[in-house]
This record gives C-alpha cells, structure tokens and sequence, in this order.
C-alpha cells in the first residue's frame, strides 16, 4: 500500500475555492493512479476526480467544471483545485492510489489517505 496524507480542507462559504494536497509517500507519483473521492454522510463514497494512464483527468458529472486535479510528479503530491463550491459540495474527501494502471474512472483502490473535512455554507 501507499502511505498517502491530505491536507487542505476547511470551510468555506458557498462559491469559495479549496485546494486539496496529497503528498505520496515512497513512491514515484508518476508510477501511480491517483485519484479524489468524497464521503458523504447516508451515500455511497463518489469518485470524483481521477488522472488515468492516458494521463487525461476524469471528473464526475457532480464537479466537472469547477474542480480541476492536477498531480505534481517531482514533488509527488496530488492536487484538487475546488472552485465555485456549493454546500452540497460539503463532505470528507479522500485521496486514493494504486500501483497498477488505472484505464477507467472510477477505479478501484487499495491505499487511501486519512481524509480531510470540506464543509461549505451558504
């Protein structure tokens, strides 16, 4: 597994920004398929952002448009750039990854992070 921490989260009122960081511990992040999921309390966990071996992002319906994931490989950090943020948006998020390739969104993984809280107000 890959030892994986988020950092990030916060508050925010309705239409404010986030970045979500999540740093790889151990390995190259150019070698793993990462991705962003979100728990929200009464749902199943949504994957909502994942960067696939082809290297093009994937966003679900609920976020394309305003979320942006981005993965900085020298530094091995994943990012999740949150703008325009709606309450519904509110929820703990997740960093997933996996040493083996990843050809669809979502996918499955065996190395998580902690989770950071993202609570948006209106």
């Amino acid at each position: 597994q890959v030892p994986l921490v988020e950092t990030g989260g916060g508050s925010v009122e309705a239409g404010g920004s986030l970045r979500l960081s999540c740093e790889a511990s151990g390995y190259t992040s150019s070698s793993l398929c990462m991705g962003w999921f979100r728990q929200v309390p009464g749902k199943e966990r949504e994957g909502i952002a994942g960067i696939l071996r082809d290297g093009i992002p994937r966003y679900s319906d609920s976020v394309k448009g305003r979320f942006t994931i981005s993965k900085d490989n020298a530094k091995n950090i994943l990012y999740l750039q949150m703008n325009s943020l709606k309450p519904e948006d509110t929820g703990m998020y997740y960093c997933a990854a996996r040493t083996t390739e990843c050809l669809v969104w979502p996918s499955s993984f065996n190395s998580w992070g902690q989770g950071t809280q993202v609570t948006v107000s209106s």
